[in-house]
């Protein structure tokens, strides 16, 4: 009998694995693939988690894979340009936009030496219940023999498409419809800070990453898919000089190191995050355009917020329905401003209202530091866009 079983090891569920192990669990940690291992990703890990990563000592490991660490972020909006950075965290400023081969593999490896057991290429076949309540999960390893494990509470981070999601029928709600689609590639050569470009209903995300290798990402409506992967190539290169000329010189002065990666499905929802004896974290419990690259954040920062209630629960100081209750509320409490407010960023066409902010605060370091804050997780909705600084915008625009 295992406290926990994880299905699903990169970084929402090693996160959960590593932080349920040291706290002195018995954990059986399950995936698919054999790490190290890629996955499509925006790369981007905002400075709260990036906190995290340094208070679990893991920092140290992330910046000796050579990943460089971003203190300046740039970001024009149609013809607003702001720069600046979020405020510290713990003393922490950089941001980092690590390969997820490297991320995921170092995670995994945190898990593993904190005692969580590992089993690579192991595919989840069937959750087993006993009544309404999950006990544990039926599987197949690479010797393709069926096999059961049963565990006090089973996780699911297997990702959109989660295995433990359908079998325990969690149910979707806040669904919105793909706005977008994705492609992106790596470039060497190339001088570039984290920078966003948002205009002409095309988003570019550039993301410095691990080899000395730049991640740029563009992003287009959704109704636009077919065309666009009819020629990725050609659809890319006219979007990054239509859209970021300058960025498009770099581009050319460098090099193009890698395939395009891409996907016209990027689904907007939440599921039921919690039932007795489950519980979903990362991609599994709730996804979103990766426009604002909340989802590395998202998923480290609800691995902490589920392992933190559950732990004490499984060490008998509370019920464990009762801890999953609350982990199902306070994630949707967390969740929910920054979903609604990325919904609204998908639709590639910059608010009006959020442009004149912008340019109300574009001369004050200190405001457009907040505002990167803001994006970061640092300060919440209304504690940024307080009724004095709307006013300071409507008395902009109307001058």
């Amino acid at each position: 009998m295992y406290d926990a079983i994880v299905v699903g090891a990169r970084c929402a569920g090693a996160t959960t694995a590593m932080l349920l192990a040291r706290a002195g669990h018995r954990v059986l940690l399950l995936d698919r693939a054999r790490f190290p291992s890629d996955t499509m990703s925006t790369h981007y890990v905002h400075q709260p988690t990036v906190a995290r990563l340094a208070r679990w000592g893991l920092l140290e490991r992330l910046a000796a894979t050579g990943c460089p660490p971003l203190d300046i972020a740039r970001w024009t909006l149609n013809d607003v340009t702001i720069t600046g950075c979020a405020p510290p965290v713990d003393g922490i400023r950089s941001a980092y936009g690590p390969r997820r081969f490297v991320l995921d593999s170092l995670l995994v490896s945190a898990a593993c030496e904190a005692g969580a057991e590992l089993r690579e290429q192991t595919k989840v076949t069937e959750v087993l219940r006993d009544g309404d309540r999950v006990v544990g999960v039926r599987a197949r390893g690479t010797d393709g023999r069926e096999y059961t494990e049963h565990a006090r509470v089973v996780i699911g981070a297997d990702g959109v498409d989660s295995t433990v999601a359908r079998a325990v029928g969690a149910r979707k709600y806040e669904e919105a419809p793909t706005l977008n689609c994705l492609y992106y590639t790596y470039w060497g050569g190339l001088k570039a800070d984290y920078e966003v470009y948002v205009t002409g209903r095309r988003a570019i995300g550039v993301v410095p990453t691990n080899d000395d290798n730049v991640m740029i990402g563009i992003q287009w409506p959704r109704a636009e898919f077919d065309e666009v992967r009819k020629d990725v190539e050609g659809s890319y290169l006219k979007a990054l000089e239509a859209t970021a000329p300058e960025l498009a010189e770099r581009a050319r002065a460098g090099e193009r190191t890698a395939r395009f990666n891409g996907t016209g499905r990027l689904p907007n929802f939440f599921r039921q995050a919690s039932g007795p004896g489950w519980a979903l974290v990362g991609d599994s419990g709730f996804h979103k355009d990766p426009v604002g690259a909340f989802g590395i954040s998202d998923a480290i920062r609800h691995a902490e917020l589920l392992t933190g209630l559950l732990s004490p629960a499984l060490g008998g100081e509370q019920p464990l329905d009762g801890a999953l209750e609350t982990f199902a509320v306070e994630r949707d409490e967390d969740a929910m401003p920054e979903y609604f407010f990325n919904l609204q960023a998908a639709q590639l066409d910059p608010m009006p209202e959020l442009l004149d902010i912008l340019r109300v605060i574009s001369g004050d370091q200190d405001e457009v530091d907040r505002f990167f804050g803001l994006i970061a997780g640092l300060f919440t909705w209304d504690a940024f866009f307080t009724p004095e600084l709307i006013e300071r915008a409507n008395a902009g625009r109307t001058t």
